[in-house]
């Protein structure tokens, strides 16, 4: 029984995934700034750990066997100021060089880190990537998600001295129903509007939340795995699409398709405005080549999965 230590294990993704590996076997130790004081479960422990303060506990990295790296601010918690885009970058930055840090200093048994990333990487699409896909080999974007994300994933890389196995996921629009992109999407259909985002044309680039858990896992288990992959669905839709899809599922007929204007995007979100309205159109066949077959390959039965309870 392996021992994997998750930063960012109370997020979005990192719950689920926590529940995925328990039942798969794994023993899960969690860093956290605070340890709840109810609610472990079985083979579930909590470690404490401060990034700013650069303090881990040394005994839980000592225990793992693999370590996945999710911790890392909101890209949309917030408006970006420039305080807040730097909290988005030092938080990524800063606890990665922390995990190497320690890993450097101290005797472990760390064989592999699965750090996230995401497909903020790449800029806007091309004609070309409209037809192919962003794939792995494709240089970051110079703005600031795409400076972002190379600084994040350089620091993690700089594990890989140590002779430890680092693969990087980088991550599209998770959908799940605790939280993030779905959950927004489904609120204005509580009243009855599919709410379209700027002209709609823009791709969208999705990974149901279980595909997502499982190539976690998978890159945890095949050590075959190594370096950037895209973790996105293979058949990415529109803005459009995605939310008229969810809106036939959720509402049958009775709803309204409004278009909202980016100009009003841009008054409501700021910068940050800019990912929301981008069209990314982003290539899986890396790891697809590696074996992992996807559960939801396609957004209808992804939705209608997400919607049945």
């Amino acid at each position: 029984m392996q021992t994997i230590l998750i930063t960012g294990g109370t997020g979005l993704v990192g719950k689920t995934l926590t529940q995925r590996l328990l039942k798969k076997g794994f023993r899960v130790i969690i860093l956290t700034r605070k340890i709840p004081q109810s609610g472990s479960m079985e083979g579930l422990q909590y470690a404490l750990w401060n990034v700013k303060e650069k303090k881990i506990d040394l005994a839980a990295v000592q225990k793992a066997d693999h370590i996945i790296h999710l911790a890392g601010a909101g890209v949309v918690d917030k408006r970006w100021s420039t305080a807040y885009k730097k909290e988005i970058q030092d938080s990524r930055t800063q606890s990665s060089a922390l995990i190497v840090d320690t890993l450097k200093q101290h005797v472990n048994k760390v064989q592999t880190i699965v750090s996230a990333s995401a497909i903020g990487w790449y800029g806007a699409d091309t004609a070309a990537t409209i037809e192919t896909g962003f794939i792995e080999t494709s240089p970051a974007d110079g703005q600031f998600l795409g400076e972002t994300c190379r600084l994040w994933e350089e620091s993690v890389d700089a594990a890989t001295s140590l002779g430890i196995r680092v693969v990087k996921l980088r991550t599209g629009i998770v959908l799940s129903n605790d939280g993030g992109a779905l959950v927004e999407f489904k609120k204005p259909l509580r009243a009855g509007l599919a709410t379209i985002l700027g002209s709609g044309k823009q791709m969208v680039s999705w990974i149901h939340i279980d595909d997502l858990c499982r190539m976690y896992i998978d890159a945890i288990q095949n050590p075959a795995l190594q370096g950037a992959y895209n973790a996105v669905a293979p058949k990415p839709v529109t803005n459009k699409t995605l939310t008229l899809d969810l809106a036939r599922i959720v509402r049958n007929k009775f709803f309204i398709p409004v278009y909202v204007p980016s100009f009003v995007l841009k008054i409501m979100l700021g910068e940050s405005s800019i990912e929301v309205l981008k069209s990314c159109t982003v290539s899986c066949e890396k790891i697809k080549q590696t074996g992992f077959t996807f559960l939801y390959p396609d957004i209808e039965p992804a939705l209608v999965q997400l919607c049945k309870d």
